[in-house]
């Protein structure tokens, strides 16, 4: 890294540990570290949210193409996830995509990717929120577009009140919400492969649109179910051995999330009459009934569903909240975002990102499917910084800035080069709306940055100084 880089940019990349990608972070991590079957139960934690509990319904609107789709999906995935693997080991920093950027091409691209982030996580939030609404939905049957807003909006604002009161009061709460995740998509994922029923499966292609069309608005939907395998490098510093157990978690944890989810959504298509799947709003409560009959089954489904989307908004609302805060420690935020209450909770932020999480559902349930159109925008934005990831690995073993392993060297290249077909593959298959409302979004935060740098004080060029050398490391691919 011998690229001069600015004296505030080098003291940054040097507190964060990115100058020594080996350097030991015990005594940084306060000793305890996790091994890898914690760290694979994070990234498969991070990936799994509410929107799979829809996204039946949503692909059978598109037709069994969408099966050979989530297959493709999956290679692409595993790809992003070796990348991944590679780059904790160089860089085993806080940030995980955002550190990558920022490392290898600025302070501008790191911005660029935390920005992106933050878009992700209020507009995926929208997202879970409309999934959830349709499990509400199965006892309330409040279905006019207004009475959908207002479920929403309290599935919001719970998660953001509870946000705002400290992260210990929530402990308990979290993980008891993510064991009622799991287990309604293993039971019929499992269990549902004996009632499938082939005549329930309905067209190779229910779309309407040309064959390239379909695979595409099938690409779009499936890739924003793995956002969150990038979880494990963001926790890096913290990682028993993360030169090694950053990739595995992550290979570990997008395999098991892919079987998951190809044996659920088989299994609800298989039990489900497309017809009926096509136009749910709780696919796995009716993929219940199918199975035993009745309805009894189909609301205990349903009430699972509801406590796991309270969870999974009240994750993501932490998210929304902190990743700005970070940033805004660095300077790459506006500095409101780094201001906590009493009790330690990034008060701005909640607040910011719940009021953009609560327009973004009222335009999603204006549009002919809100669900997909939302989760559509927010696959757009998680793609710039599975790009900036995916180019930051491929800048390294080109230009040699990081320790190349040269027996690994085409290996990489090739994992790599998929990586970031599979960022511009999510990209293309978000469609033209999504990516429209995406670039507005983005460029909304070019003023932001140039503001944050002013309030820095930072107005033309800055005093540069030679990087640090790095300490001498193992070689590293």
């Amino acid at each position: 890294m011998g690229e001069p880089k600015s004296a505030w940019e080098a003291a940054e990349l040097e507190k964060a540990g990115a100058e020594h990608p080996q350097t030991d972070l015990s005594e940084a991590s306060g000793g305890a570290k996790l091994g890898l079957p914690q760290a694979t139960a994070l990234v498969i934690g991070n990936i799994v949210g509410t929107g799979i509990f829809l996204l039946p319904a949503s692909l059978a609107q598109i037709g069994v193409i969408s099966f050979p789709v989530m297959i493709a999906t999956m290679v692409g995935a595993i790809a992003l996830a070796l990348v991944f693997g590679k780059l904790g080991a160089r860089i085993p920093a806080s940030g995980g995509p955002y550190a990558y950027a920022r490392d290898a091409f600025g302070e501008f691209a790191g911005f660029w990717t935390s920005w992106s982030f933050w878009l992700t996580a209020w507009g995926g939030n929208a997202g879970i929120a409309v999934a959830w609404v349709g499990y509400v939905n199965y006892f309330l049957h409040w279905d006019s577009t207004f009475g959908k807003i207002m479920i929403g909006i309290v599935g919001l604002w719970i998660p953001a009140l509870i946000n705002m009161t400290g992260v210990k009061n929530i402990g308990m709460f979290q993980l008891v919400t993510t064991v009622l995740k799991f287990v309604p998509l293993i039971f019929v994922g499992i269990v549902g492969l004996f009632f499938i029923k082939s005549g329930n499966f309905g067209p190779f292609n229910a779309s309407g649109d040309s064959m390239w069309d379909a695979i595409w608005l099938a690409a779009g939907l499936i890739l924003f179910i793995y956002s969150g395998m990038e979880s494990v490098t963001i926790v890096a510093e913290r990682i028993k051995n993360p030169e090694r157990n950053v990739g595995k978690a992550s290979i570990y944890g997008v395999l098991a999330c892919s079987a998951l989810y190809l044996l659920a959504t088989l299994a609800v298509f298989g039990t489900v009459p497309h017809d009926q799947l096509a136009n749910s709003s709780a696919p796995f409560a009716d993929a219940i009934n199918h199975m035993f009959g009745g309805s009894a089954w189909g609301g205990v489904m349903a009430t699972c569903a509801i406590i796991s989307g309270i969870g999974a908004l009240n994750g993501w609302t932490m998210l929304v909240a902190e990743m700005p805060m970070a940033a805004a420690r660095d300077g790459m935020f506006p500095a409101i975002f780094g201001r906590l209450n009493r009790r330690g909770a990034p008060v701005a932020g909640i607040l910011i990102g719940t009021v953009l999480t609560s327009l973004m559902l009222v335009f999603g349930y204006f549009q002919e499917n809100a669900f997909n159109t939302i989760l559509l925008f927010a696959s757009f934005t998680t793609a710039i910084p599975y790009f900036f990831s995916a180019a930051a690995q491929l800048f390294w073993l080109v230009t040699g800035g990081r320790t190349v392993h040269k027996g690994q060297f085409a290996k990489d290249m090739t994992m790599a080069t998929v990586a970031l077909l599979f960022a511009f593959a999510i990209v293309y298959g978000s469609g033209e709306q999504a990516v429209m409302l995406g670039i507005l979004a983005m460029l909304i935060g070019v003023p932001v940055y140039i503001w944050t740098k002013a309030k820095r004080g930072e107005y033309g060029p800055r005093e540069t100084v030679s990087a640090a050398p790095a300490a001498p490391t193992e070689p590293a691919s």
